[in-house]
């Protein structure tokens, strides 16, 4: 399943850094963000594109999960030649991230 099964993102940019929160629908599904959106899985997802550091913070009041890239604008919005690597971009991509399918629920 895809990450945008059971999370939105929202996202920001700044400079050369983007800021990246993916926010479970259910907080019954925050452990699976926990455990399945790892700053090591952002970062193959992003493998290229993000340069520099991912710092990944947990928000278990909000359900949520931030990551704070750097170097992740090829320069930065304004200086980049790359077309649409803004934040709304890269936050889009990551919904694309294969997580395993929930267990299947006991039988009766």
């Amino acid at each position: 399943m895809k990450l945008r099964d059971i999370a939105h993102g929202r996202a920001g940019d700044k400079g050369d850094t983007c800021n990246i929160s993916v926010i479970a629908y259910d907080r019954r599904d925050y452990p699976r963000l926990q455990r399945e959106v790892t700053a090591a899985r952002v970062r193959e997802c992003f493998d290229g594109i993000v340069l520099g550091e991912i710092v990944r913070y947990e928000l278990p009041q909000l359900g949520a999960l931030n990551f704070v890239m750097t170097r992740a604008l090829g320069g930065g919005v304004t200086r980049s030649l790359a077309l649409d690597a803004h934040g709304k971009s890269l936050s889009s991509a990551l919904m694309n991230l294969e997580i395993p399918d929930p267990p299947a629920d006991p039988a009766p």
